[in-house]
């Protein structure tokens, strides 16, 4: 076998590799234009811009959608009582409360009225109704009232009820209804909600 001589690769001086310019007729001009680079703007900054949008509309939603206001019995003692022996024994009892009612809001509150139904042990007992108030935005205000507590049963309720008494607490269960408005500078909205 003969040997052969491996082929080299082409150089770069062959004309395989560049391909000659075209004739140029003299009267033939050329304009040379600068390097315009764009600038792309990257996809990150424009999620980027959208996701902060969308917080802060969030955000902003989460600060002006309305709440229901809080409200608490805060402090109570006895107006009178009536003790009622037919047709089984149970009692009567009036008492003075003290209601905070606590607006977490951007907004004031002005009420008409506020109806508080009171529960004991799974019993409504009876109603607190304060009318007219108003408690400032991310403010509290305090309202006295007359809760009614009509035909409390002697044997069963009021043990527990001075048993709890004597822990410190009575646990209330209460239905709330506010009527009103809502009020924003000089913007007011009407209200009306229960829980």
């Amino acid at each position: 076998m003969a040997t052969s001589k491996p082929e080299e690769p082409p150089s770069p001086s062959q004309s395989h590799y560049y391909k000659p310019l075209p004739p140029q007729s003299p009267d033939q001009d050329y304009v040379v234009l600068p390097y315009y680079h764009r600038r792309l703007r990257r996809p990150s900054c424009r999620i980027l811009c959208i996701a902060s949008l969308v917080l802060f509309l969030a955000a902003l939603v989460y600060t002006l959608w309305p709440s229901d206001p809080e409200v608490k019995i805060v402090r109570m003692h006895i107006n009178r009582m009536q003790l009622h022996t037919i047709p089984i024994i149970s009692l009567d009892i009036s008492l003075f409360v003290t209601l905070k009612v606590k607006n977490s809001d951007v907004y004031s509150l002005d009420f008409t009225t506020l109806d508080v139904a009171v529960g004991y042990r799974g019993k409504m007992l009876g109603h607190v109704t304060a009318e007219q108030g108003h408690v400032r935005a991310l403010g509290s205000s305090y309202v006295e009232a007359e809760l009614e507590l009509n035909g409390i049963e002697v044997l069963s309720d009021v043990v527990y009820m001075l048993e709890d008494l004597a822990k410190g607490t009575i646990p209330f269960d209460t239905v709330t209804e506010v009527v009103g408005c809502l009020g924003l500078s000089f913007l007011k909205f009407p209200l009306k909600v229960s829980w």
